[in-house]
């Protein structure tokens, strides 16, 4: 009976991640080969016997958000013909999930497609860190644990021992978040009020609550062109902040993020290993904290049949 043993396999996304969480588990990483065919077709090959085995898939769907969405979705069939018994797709960052409604005539709701193609890729459960809108869960017919990274972020700020403090969110739809952080942290709460350019740019309109003469911590869950997060540096400033910093879960960094964040007044911005940070751009300004503990106990859980609620309270809801 192999019920009892577990495989940890990794895509091309995020494998130092993969590495770190079968190290905090003392297990190896599984062998699997990914690759391409020469027209650009993914090529899986499954290396070892998965055969009645417990086996987790560590793929965040970062970009390339497409090779990496479909190297998931053939490691799940190339693993559920291999008579895997339970496979978890772990997706650090859950990618495509900034459409998740509609807000617009004619567009899609990606977050529910996406949902669709990793259950009908047979995965059995799916295991996530600060989904980007919680209803994302429920488009999921199968087993979804969302983890939350705020234990992470606060246990680092606490170290800082930074004084006369005020959580930061950075729009009225991450008023939970902030306030949860506010919470943990005994700080103040504000929040910035921006109305939205193009998909790239915001403008900042006004700050609500006191920031002046506090120290701002910006709270978010994915930092894409970095546009609203230096908008709101710049105007917490302005409103006489002493220093800002940032702590935000999926560090994307595309486009002229990295410059953003360069010419901006911010003095640090802390981001997580959910999806992996290029050499290129890792600048003084830019904190990796790693969660790889998280999932690591995550996973531990999910394959001992054990809850996993124990992982955060409930002022980590949000």
């Amino acid at each position: 009976m192999r019920n009892g043993e577990m495989l940890i396999f990794s895509g091309n996304s995020n494998r130092s991640l993969a590495e770190e969480i079968c190290k905090e588990l003392k297990v190896k990483l599984s062998d699997v080969t990914v690759g391409k065919f020469s027209e650009g077709e993914v090529s899986v090959k499954i290396n070892e016997d998965s055969r009645g085995r417990d086996v987790f898939i560590i793929q965040p769907t970062s970009p390339p958000a497409n090779d990496n969405l479909m190297e998931l979705l053939i490691l799940i069939d190339a693993l559920r013909r291999a008579s895997a018994r339970r496979i978890t797709a772990v997706m650090p960052y859950y990618g495509y999930a900034r459409q998740d409604r509609k807000d617009q005539p004619r567009v899609p709701i990606t977050a529910k497609l996406v949902a669709n193609l990793i259950t009908t890729a047979r995965a059995d459960r799916v295991l996530t860190i600060d989904l980007h809108a919680g209803q994302i869960q429920g488009f999921f017919d199968i087993p979804l644990d969302n983890l939350y990274a705020i234990n992470t972020f606060v246990d680092y700020f606490e170290d800082k021992k930074i004084k006369d403090t005020v959580v930061v969110s950075p729009d009225v739809g991450g008023i939970k978040m902030a306030r949860a952080y506010a919470k943990r942290l005994g700080a103040d709460l504000a929040i910035v009020d921006k109305r939205r350019i193009n998909d790239t740019d915001t403008e900042v309109m006004h700050i609500l609550g006191e920031v002046e003469g506090k120290n701002a911590i910006i709270v978010d869950d994915i930092i894409a062109t970095a546009g609203s997060l230096a908008e709101a540096v710049t105007a917490l400033k302005k409103q006489g902040a002493k220093e800002v910093y940032a702590a935000i879960t999926h560090p994307i960094l595309s486009g002229p993020a990295i410059e953003r964040i360069r010419k901006s007044d911010i003095k640090e911005l802390v981001v997580t290993n959910t999806i992996m940070v290029d050499k290129k751009k890792q600048i003084p300004k830019i904190k990796v904290l790693s969660v790889a503990g998280l999932i690591g106990e995550a996973i531990m859980r999910i394959h001992k049949e054990e809850s996993i609620s124990s992982l955060f309270d409930e002022e980590c809801r949000f």
